[in-house]
């Protein structure tokens, strides 16, 4: 009797498994035109940040209805609610209303002549207080 082989399909086990990188490709240069369409549409230089009122908020007066407005001068002074007041005293109102429950998210009006370092400190005194989100307004487009 004679035997027969049987040929086997084995691979080469140093053999590499190929990717087809093809449908990839294809995804990533869709994505670059796409890009390249749109970034010329974009409007960034547009977006300018609202001035902050040199006169005291009218809704301060009435402390429930006041949102927490926050504003910023050019000359870097911090106002809140109307009053003038340090980061210190920010973070220390900011804790006091937020420990009374306040679900209200405080707006932050930074006058942009005002320096970004301001701004910082402005949002980590909201943050350190234990709110969640900051509204930054910004100038109504024209």
């Amino acid at each position: 009797m004679r035997r027969h082989r049987i040929a086997s399909h084995r691979q080469d086990p140093f053999e590499e498994a190929t990717i087809n990188l093809t449908p990839l490709i294809d995804v990533v240069f869709v994505v670059l035109i796409i890009f390249i369409i749109i970034a010329p549409m974009l409007e960034l230089d547009r977006v300018e940040l609202a001035q902050a009122a040199a006169t005291p908020n009218k809704q301060a007066a009435n402390p429930e209805s006041s949102p927490l407005a926050i504003h910023v001068h050019q000359d870097n002074t911090i106002w809140f609610n109307g009053k003038c007041v340090t980061i210190e005293q920010l973070t220390t109102i900011l804790k006091t209303l937020r420990q009374q429950g306040s679900h209200k998210i405080p707006q932050l009006f930074q006058d942009k002549r005002a320096f970004f370092g301001t701004y910082q400190n402005v949002k980590n005194a909201v943050e350190v207080a234990g709110f969640d989100e900051l509204d930054i307004i910004l100038k109504p487009g024209s």
